[in-house]
């Protein structure tokens, strides 16, 4: 069991999925924990988190492409250990599809996971000291690729390029700086990516995932929960000598 007692760790997109599993995984190793997410559900999430775990969670509410409601977040966090870079949006952008909404759609996913990632790593990087970690979620779609997803698996691309470049300017400070690449999780972003690539193909939900486990090297699809240790491994002392890596968590999906 990894011991984060004392940890002050902040966790971004925690409302549901990877985010919540992940926010659980330190609150249950002693960590003190805020979450943060663009939706009222996030403080429901804290409310669960504190009464499992007899600590209070704190909440926040903001957009992370909004930098003065980020800045107002983080003016209430008095110290941060692990700063952990999850929120994101995932949906189809085909590039044959020559409409104003997949323009849109594009530019958003981009503004969030990209920018996104840069603000809250720029509004909290005076919270960080010696010693502190910042862990990015990027995806096992940053190591490989799908038609129709090009502005999500750009964005992750770009993550894992932000990763390895904030590891190299903030490693003179004591900051580790690495990336998470999930694989295929049951989440409300995957089941409707799933969803949305069967309709495309005029084919069942159940065949995409078929691919999908076929395509890894140990069976069965993930839950939330499968991928949140990795997370707590990075933000403990056992990754201190470990940084600027895209590390995956995809059973056996991306081999490289």
């Amino acid at each position: 069991m990894i011991n984060l007692q004392n940890k002050s760790v902040l966790v971004t997109g925690a409302s549901r999925g990877i985010g919540f599993a992940i926010a659980e995984g330190f609150a249950s190793a002693g960590a003190d924990v805020t979450i943060l997410a663009d939706d009222e559900l996030i403080h429901d999430a804290a409310a669960r988190l504190t009464t499992t775990y007899g600590r209070p969670v704190k909440s926040f509410v903001a957009d992370i492409t909004d930098k003065a409601a980020l800045q107002a977040a983080f003016a209430e966090i008095a110290t941060l250990d692990v700063l952990v870079n999850n929120a994101g949006l995932e949906l189809i952008t085909p590039v044959t599809d020559l409409s104003d909404e997949v323009d849109a759609t594009f530019a958003r996913i981009i503004d969030i996971n990209v920018r996104g990632t840069w603000n809250v790593t720029r509004a909290g990087l005076p919270l960080l000291k010696p010693g502190s970690r910042i862990i990015n979620t990027a995806s096992v779609w940053a190591k490989s690729a799908v038609g129709e997803f090009a502005a999500y698996i750009s964005s992750k691309h770009a993550v894992v390029g932000l990763t390895r470049t904030f590891a190299r300017e903030l490693g003179p400070r004591g900051i580790n700086v690495n990336a998470v690449c999930p694989g295929w999780v049951r989440t409300v972003a995957s089941v409707r990516s799933a969803k949305t690539m069967a309709e495309r193909a005029h084919r069942s939900e159940a065949d995409i995932f078929a691919d999908v486990v076929a395509a890894q090297a140990l069976p069965g699809l993930m839950e939330p929960p499968d991928v949140a240790g990795l997370y707590l491994f990075l933000a403990s002392d056992l990754a201190a000598n470990i940084t600027g890596q895209a590390i995956g968590v995809d059973r056996g999906e991306f081999l490289g």
